[in-house]
């Protein structure tokens, strides 16, 4: 059973008590508005858009991996109240921003996304294990081009966000493993169709996956990651990764270790290559 605390419902807040009692217990949450207002939406989608044009020949548009370390521009939405008091009900009002990651399936040969949790590529990170994504549309998300799928109340199975995986096709998937079968029939799989600028919540520890986009639409999404600022990372992570303070007070002691919202860390990034390591 998840173990994020329980926090008072305050006036700033997005969500009421009911829709977080929801996404407790069924591990995800369609939020009912719009995130943004539209301009500064639309800047954020023009924003992208430039990042998309100028990616590295050979680089899939599905693995724009941790984007906001190398570009501090991300930091108007990344810390927007827009979103935070979208996440604070569920996390507290001390909150860091774990990661992001623009997800965008181009339409005709996007690739699938395989079933996963997202805990299992974090495993070892931080403790304890409880991260809330905000997954933001920037593009229609439909059935059709390859919506996120998930599957209720899996966060609090019995593996507790690390099934079992088998390899897949790395040519055809945006991960190289998937969870086994028999882990993951038993459950219902529930479609997330989002318009653009709205946006879902789902626990780190959620079974969830999306099929390949063969459409002639694209779909793309821009997944925002955060953790209450008591979690703790470990030593590995901490030398090739970076979490942010976005709100409140630092409740892990571990002040040194937040990165600068005003720095483009560009050596970090060679590292994380060179390391061969691979966010989500």
């Amino acid at each position: 059973m998840t173990t994020l605390a329980r926090y008072d419902i305050q006036p700033h807040h997005r969500l009421d008590q009911t829709q977080v009692d929801r996404y407790m217990d069924e591990g995800y949450l369609i939020c009912p508005e719009r995130v943004f207002a539209d301009e500064k939406f639309e800047r954020l989608k023009s924003h992208f858009e430039a990042k998309l044009a100028v990616l590295p020949e050979g680089e899939r548009p599905e693995a724009m991996d941790v984007p906001h370390f190398t570009d501090p521009a991300l930091f108007e939405w990344l810390f927007a109240d827009e979103v935070l008091d979208l996440i604070e009900p569920i996390i507290g009002p001390d909150i860091a921003l774990f990661a992001s990651h623009f997800i965008c399936k181009p339409k005709g040969d996007g690739r699938k996304v395989p079933w996963h949790e997202d805990s299992f590529y974090w495993k070892g990170m931080l403790d304890p294990m409880e991260v809330v994504t905000v997954w933001l549309a920037i593009d229609p998300s439909t059935e059709e081009n390859g919506c996120m799928f998930v599957k209720p109340k899996t966060h609090r199975k019995a593996h507790k966000g690390f099934s079992h995986y088998e390899p897949v096709d790395e040519t055809r998937n945006v991960f190289t493993t998937e969870i086994v079968d028999p882990d993951r029939k038993p459950y219902e799989e529930v479609p997330v169709i989002l318009e653009p600028n709205h946006a879902s919540l789902h626990d780190g520890r959620l079974m969830h996956g999306s099929a390949a986009n063969t459409s002639n639409i694209r779909r793309c999404g821009y997944t925002m990651r955060y953790i209450n600022s008591g979690c703790v990372l470990d030593a590995e992570t901490r030398e090739l990764h970076h979490i942010y303070l976005a709100r409140g007070k630092d409740r892990g002691n571990q002040a040194q270790n937040y990165g600068d919202p005003t720095v483009a860390y560009h050596d970090l990034m060679k590292l994380r290559r060179q390391r061969g390591r691979r966010g989500h």
